[in-house]
């Protein structure tokens, strides 16, 4: 039997997660589901109850205290030696929650432990193989390993310890290799996936509308946006921008968006749920997402918005950043512009919405693209090989 261990578990904003385990609960795979937290659940509204009653949320406070230390009592001298140890430590809850799933997991049986990102989950996966010898393999994504956290048990501990680490791009697994060569044979490349049935394909609308999803932060380059906005204006484009997403910079955009005097082109969106998501894309012309590199290292890897407009029909507009090049084949399924540069993005999206015929073909061969190497149901047949390990 297989297991996982989420940090929070469902995440709105996680979707890739919850599309992995829906898909494997179609396979016939149902695994038993931890999450460290409480969930969080955004304004969706068709979570599968089937799924959701399958998560075990670790308790919090005093119960979690008596039920951890109710597991320890049963365990090692050398365990318990460890706990005592640690105690007062930063991070030193990941121990205790690794004895509280650890115990559980042995009572089910469990061979085997997956988690996503190196962070909160993966630690705790960490400590379940030392006092418990149960196997993890782990999914990393992006700013987990570009800007790790400093704990002491690290990205290069976490990465030792696993008996697979996947990476959802080549971009990534390639750098892993370089970055931690001890591990490079247990570095693997399987891609997020998506149901691109799912996805009704875009019916190109006048005025065009360009499309932009995510989370209100700096490395999605959301203001490179609404700069490029202000120069198709100048040159007399007509069209409609919407941005989908919250996050802590929506005042910062939106006081952007009036000092360019663009309230009439430019929307922000708030949130949406999956279904609206999709229902916007079979509106759109194009998908904009001119992403950065912050100064810290930040970055995307392999938005899940690009393959779900890929798979709407979509020309996309992005950044030669992370794996997005992985997806967006420049000049064949998309264009590719040099991060930062409001006037490159702008001179791409001028193209694709004054030319019909062009921006169809590239979303045509993206859509094909996105079903060949993005097939939820390949990838995770992919995945649970390494789960029989």
């Amino acid at each position: 039997m297989v297991a996982y261990v989420f940090e929070r578990f469902p995440k709105f904003s996680q979707t890739f997660c919850y599309r992995e385990i829906a898909e494997l609960f179609r396979q016939g795979i149902r695994p038993a589901i931890f999450s460290l937290r409480g969930p969080d659940r955004g304004p969706e509204t068709t979570w599968d109850p089937a799924i959701i009653s399958a998560v075990h949320q670790l308790p919090e406070g005093d119960v979690f205290a008596r039920l951890a230390d109710e597991a320890s009592a049963s365990l090692s001298k050398s365990v318990r030696k460890t706990l005592h140890e640690w105690r007062g430590k930063p991070d030193s809850l990941r121990l205790h929650q690794a004895t509280y799933i650890g115990t559980r997991l042995q009572k089910l049986s469990v061979r085997h432990l997956h988690s996503h990102f190196a962070g909160m989950a993966a630690r705790t996966a960490f400590w379940i193989k030392k006092f418990f010898g149960i196997d993890y393999s782990l999914t990393v994504h992006a700013n987990d390993i570009f800007v790790p956290a400093k704990f002491e048990i690290g990205l290069s501990e976490i990465l030792s310890s696993a008996s697979a680490i996947i990476a959802v791009s080549d971009f990534a697994a390639n750098q892993l290799r370089e970055r931690f060569p001890e591990n490079a044979s247990r570095v693997h490349r399987i891609y997020n996936g998506i149901d691109a049935a799912k996805f009704q394909p875009a019916q190109l609308e006048r005025p065009p509308l360009i499309l932009s999803i995510g989370r209100l932060i700096s490395k999605k380059g959301f203001d490179v946006l609404i700069d490029a906005c202000a120069l198709l204006r100048q040159r007399g484009h007509g069209f409609r921008c919407e941005i989908i997403g919250e996050g802590p910079l929506f005042e910062e955009l939106q006081s952007h968006i009036q000092r360019q005097d663009l309230r009439e082109q430019v929307h922000l969106a708030g949130s949406k749920t999956q279904a609206e998501i999709a229902a916007r894309l079979s509106k759109a012309t194009v998908l904009a997402l001119p992403c950065r590199i912050d100064p810290d290292g930040a970055m995307d890897n392999l938005p899940t918005v690009v393959m779900e407009a890929m798979a709407s029909v979509l020309p996309v507009v992005s950044t030669d950043i992370g794996g997005i090049s992985e997806m967006v084949r420049d000049g064949e399924t998309g264009l590719l512009v040099a991060q930062n540069d409001p006037a490159a993005t702008a001179n791409a999206l001028g193209q694709l919405i004054s030319d019909c015929e062009l921006a169809q073909s590239f979303g045509d061969r993206g859509r094909e693209h996105a079903k060949e190497i993005f097939s939820i149901e390949k990838n995770v047949r992919a995945l649970r090989e390494f789960f029989a390990m």
